[in-house]
């Protein structure tokens, strides 16, 4: 995995049709990239390569699993990672890859890398936020959830307080001036 050639794809030798090809993606090949967010990784992909006289289709599928920390808690856990993408590769005078769907090769070349898509693929699939299932659902247990939940009682008791200091406002006499500018108000509209 030295320079990721196992990713190239040589269509001057494939036959027109559909080719299948599967890779495993591990930490190594995150490692390549300098991407450090993904503590291990196995993630399948199948790639059905459909090649015409002028213009290749390329199918990936994902499905596995990226180890990642909990923003909330930071404990490790497995992020399933389950997408497609679509790639229509065409020939053209220079390289072009502005568009995300369309990538235009020169007609001198004789192969393709997909190592980047698959990279930047698995990369989106990943959530913004990632959160434990154990924090959802309940069942894990750790000392920053502890901690996390005495701030929350905290926040609950302010909240409550707040509700009755609103309560306690509402009783109060107000001053009959501002009854009288609100029904100026209410007479503009």
């Amino acid at each position: 995995m030295k320079d990721l050639k196992e990713f190239d794809i040589s269509f001057i030798g494939l036959k027109e049709g559909i080719h299948q090809f599967e890779y495993t993606i591990d930490k190594k090949f995150f490692d390549f990239f300098n991407y450090d967010e993904f503590y291990d990784s196995n993630v399948k992909v199948e790639l059905s390569f459909l090649k015409n006289t002028t213009i290749f289709e390329l199918d990936f599928v994902f499905s596995g699993w990226v180890e990642v920390a909990c923003d909330l808690t930071t404990e490790l856990f497995h992020q399933p990672i389950e997408t497609n993408i679509h790639l229509i590769v065409k020939f053209g005078d220079e390289y072009n890859d502005e568009n995300e769907a369309l990538l235009i090769i020169p007609f001198s070349e004789s192969k393709i890398n997909v190592a980047q898509y698959i990279y930047e693929a698995i990369v989106l699939a990943v959530p913004l936020k990632r959160v434990h299932p154990g924090v959802i659902d309940g069942s894990l247990h750790s000392e920053v959830l502890e901690k996390l939940k005495e701030f929350e009682i905290k926040l609950e008791e302010e909240n409550d307080r707040s509700e009755e200091d609103q309560e306690e406002n509402k009783n109060r006499e107000i001053d009959p001036r501002w009854n009288k500018l609100k029904e100026f108000t209410n007479r503009k509209k």
